[in-house]
């Protein structure tokens, strides 16, 4: 809700209470006051200015320190340090730790949007002199980014900007601001990089004396912006599993998951000028760290020892992707002396979910680690290689499993602001966010569709209107873009587009060169965008550009539908993904063509081998488009497949993240040979959202789960799900089992909800109000579903048993290599009676094996 008194001055403190009143008219008793602060909100509110070391702190010198003196003439009763920088910091006052934030001030659009904490430093304060030292890192700002090489793109000087404000018992405030009388020194980070890694040498001081001097900068004070969400910092630490050696006799660390961080490495007894070195990799391959994935990112941390102490090595200005750490220098290395340090952007975890497979619920695991990962103060691809940036269409297609397990409100509203900030003059979105590739009219479906997509999903999740009314200028001036793109046909066609990208048929070095034409794809995510503009509209009322946007969604939808869709339902390209994007985004002009659309999407799923043909596009959708269209266990047999390519592949290789190819490790245990290979994108997970909403049933049926639409769709092989989420409301929870022929559901609502409750017997709908409530049916599937008699051959596809029978028999004659070739095999005889998948799978005139084949064929068709 918006705040409900005069706002708030810069400083002032004000005590929040609450009290809710029921349906009688009563009131609680009022909630224990709870703090808030003003930060630094005018520019005039600064005195201090941006100071950069003078000779010191170039691009591949030492870190520097900034180093500032303070006397308090008194008892202190308040302190207060703001503080940002150009590059990163980590500040000490008095020696002690200021926060507990890592790589802060974090990245933002640095031109428009510079980030600035408030840290209480009360305690840290005391009468007499007082010390503030700030190191500087280069970090987004001044090191390497992104894949081209780039560096310093920000600007070539570290710069602080700092103003300890401390308030004595006389009332008098106190302040120490960044300016000409600062001093600044090189401390032991002798070398530092996001990609490369940090080099420290202990021999140096890492406070040194700070003597030398400062220059004051001109920057502009009017970007700065006090931080949405929580920062960045050490959510949990895990211990190392297994040190063993290598074929090539190097000491490799597992942490037994695959996370991003850092090592802390505690080494003792060994001479000064030791080198100790840390390197980085996510898999093994050949038993040796599989650095290829990694591009040109270093990835290494070095530490030469001033002597035979015990001492902590861990890094301040860097981070890595990593599951394996390779460690040399140290002899005899214990793993109780290692552990991997994980970081990310401090959100508050909100959903959970859990079923009866190990694997399924092995692989939601991935999905939550992935996310921690890539949320790492901007929502990133991966989190390893010379690249980890802000892609547009990795996070339009996983904002809604996001923002089901994760309050990621505040972090994704600083990074729409940036989206805003960077958009261009013509409504392109630039494909990462932050921009440092800067195309030129950035214009790409799925991608820059982050703009209307994230803000409607956070709206969506949270009933919160106001991202709708900041971000509506840059969701309608891409969709503008779009509409002058495609012009007066409503088709945008041509030019350069991602398309479905990394679909499984597209080759490693080509990942764009997808089945789904992206010409239909392209299409397809203007007529969404348009109904997302005008549903936004619409919610702010704002009736004139509802109608405008409504319009254009209808135009395009039809221009979609004649130019794409036959009579039959089929869609130009004949892929998973334009099958998916047509039936959920209503692209299908009427009940015939959505008919034949869903035929013939569960038919390509039933002949790839229940095996993923979808790329980032479609993947969100296919398993939503499969159950409108009334194919829920084909949805569920192609969730629980295991061959390549599909969600549990890589569950069944030992991932502990979500990968960025279906196969970004073949089933050889080598890597895949494709540049594009990450083993920790969150972008295929996004089917978790379904996992959330129709496996186990919780879905939100109003803006901020107001109203909760459970209606779990359990499938023949489940036999429990359940789903748990924090929302605006509350803690809203199903969980469903399927025992004894009876279907039981329990239910929480939370207080200021309802919820619309339908069973999976098909029974009329229950409508419920807030608290636990219980329903039972029989069980959808009270027994091993049989095959029908006189099968089709599709029956047989659909019946898990046959086929596994009929294919293994295949393969075990040399017919077919896999179950997957069996079943592509049976493309032209899907609607043939079953006995003729004989003449598909070893036709008579060319199969050697075509008579044992039928007699074994015959044999389990009964």
């Amino acid at each position: 809700m918006p705040w409900p008194a005069a706002p708030i001055a810069s400083r002032e403190r004000v005590a929040v209470r609450v009290r809710v009143r029921d349906t009688a008219g009563g009131w609680t008793d009022w909630s224990p006051a709870a703090h808030a602060e003003g930060g630094l909100f005018d520019t005039g509110d600064w005195t201090a200015r941006f100071v950069s070391p003078r000779g010191l702190g170039g691009a591949d010198a030492p870190a520097p320190l900034l180093r500032g003196r303070l006397d308090v003439p008194g008892e202190v009763t308040r302190a207060r340090l703001y503080v940002t920088s150009h590059g990163l910091h980590r500040a000490e006052l008095n020696g002690q730790r200021v926060g507990d934030d890592e790589l802060a001030p974090g990245w933002t659009s640095y031109p428009n949007r510079l980030r600035y904490r408030a840290y209480d430093v009360t305690g840290l304060i005391a009468e007499g002199e007082n010390v503030l030292d700030v190191a500087l890192g280069n970090g987004w700002f001044r090191g390497r980014l992104g894949f081209r090489g780039g560096r310093a793109l920000y600007g070539d000087r570290l710069a602080l900007l700092a103003q300890l404000e401390v308030t004595t018992a006389d009332g008098r405030t106190h302040v120490l601001a960044t300016d000409g009388t600062w001093t600044a020194g090189e401390t032991d980070v002798v070398a530092n990089d996001n990609y490369d890694g940090q080099r420290t040498d202990l021999r140096r001081p890492a406070r040194p004396a700070a003597t030398d001097p400062v220059d004051v900068l001109d920057a502009d004070l009017d970007r700065l912006v006090a931080p949405d969400g929580p920062p960045v910092r050490v959510t949990e630490v895990l211990p190392a599993v297994a040190v063993t050696t290598s074929p090539a006799g190097k000491t490799l660390i597992d942490f037994g998951q695959n996370l991003v961080g850092w090592v802390r490495l505690r080494v003792r007894g060994l001479p000064a000028g030791t080198e100790v070195t840390v390197r980085h990799a996510e898999v093994l391959e050949d038993g040796e760290l599989g650095v290829r994935p990694l591009k040109t990112a270093k990835a290494t941390d070095a530490y030469v020892l001033a002597g035979p102490d015990e001492v902590t090595l861990e890094p301040v200005f860097t981070f890595h992707g990593f599951r394996y750490a390779e460690i040399s220098g140290v002899a005899e290395l214990r793993a109780e002396d290692v552990e991997g340090v994980v970081v990310g952007t401090d959100l508050r975890r909100t959903g959970w979910f859990e079923s009866s497979h190990d694997l399924l619920n092995r692989f939601h695991d991935n999905v939550v680690w992935s996310a921690r990962g890539n949320f790492l103060d901007v929502p990133t691809d991966c989190p390893q290689r010379d690249e980890r940036l802000g892609w547009t269409g990795d996070i339009q297609v996983f904002a809604p499993t996001a923002t089901f397990l994760f309050d990621a409100a505040g972090f994704l509203t600083s990074w729409l602001a940036d989206l805003a900030a960077e958009q261009h003059a013509d409504g392109s979105v630039p494909f990462v966010i932050p921009d440092v590739l800067h195309t030129e009219r950035p214009a790409a479906a799925a991608w820059g569709d982050a703009a209307t997509v994230v803000p409607w999903v956070l709206y969506q999740r949270t009933g919160d209107a106001g991202i709708l009314e900041r971000q509506l200028p840059s969701m309608r001036a891409w969709v503008d873009c779009l509409a002058a793109l495609a012009g007066k046909d409503s088709l945008w066609t041509g030019g350069f587009q991602f398309g479905d990208w990394l679909d499984p048929t597209a080759p490693p070095e080509a990942p764009a060169a997808a089945k789904a034409d992206p010409d239909v794809i392209a299409t397809a995510h203007l007529a969404r965008s348009a109904e997302i503009v005008a549903s936004a509209a619409a919610v702010l009322g704002d009736r004139d550009t509802e109608r405008h946007y409504t319009d254009l969604a209808a135009r395009t939808r039809e221009a979609f539908a004649r130019e794409y869709v036959t009579a039959g339902g089929l869609v130009i390209s004949d892929a998973q993904t334009v099958y998916a994007l047509a039936l959920e985004w209503a692209l299908l002009p009427g009940e015939r063509e959505r008919a034949g659309a869903g035929r013939r999407l569960a038919d390509l799923v039933r002949t790839s081998g229940f095996r993923i043909s979808t790329g980032f596009v479609g993947t969100p959708l296919i398993a939503d488009a499969l159950t409108s269209a009334g194919a829920v266990d084909v949805a569920h047999r192609l969730l629980l497949q295991t061959g390549v390519p599909s969600w549990l592949y890589a569950v069944t290789m030992g991932a502990t993240t979500v990968w960025e190819r279906w196969d970004s490790m073949l089933p050889d245990g080598r890597i895949n040979p494709g540049e594009m290979t990450s083993f920790n994108h969150y972008a295929l997970g996004a089917v978790a959202d379904w996992l959330h909403r129709t496996v186990a049933g919780l879905a939100p049926g109003a803006p901020g789960y107001r109203r909760l639409v459970v209606r779990p769709l359990p499938g023949p092989v489940l036999t429990s799900a359940s789903a748990r989420h924090l929302t605006p409301y509350g803690e809203a929870a199903v969980r469903w089992q399927r025992a004894d022929g009876r279907f039981t559901l329990a239910l929480r609502v939370p207080v200021g909800s309802t919820a619309t409750v339908h069973l999976p017997d098909g029974s009329d709908a229950v409508e419920v109000g807030h608290g636990d409530h219980e329903f039972a049916c029989a069980d959808p599937y009270p027994k091993s579903p049989e095959l029908p008699g006189d099968p089709t051959v599709r029956d047989v596809l659909d019946h898990a048993p046959t086929w596994a029978a009929v294919a293994a028999a295949a393969v075990e004659l040399g017919a077919v290599a896999d179950d997957r070739e069996a079943a592509g095999r049976a493309v032209p005889y899907l609607d043939a009676p079953a006995r003729e998948l004989a003449d598909a799978i070893a036709p008579p005139i060319i199969s050697p094996h075509a008579d044992t084949f039928r007699a074994r064929l015959a044999a389990l068709l009964g």
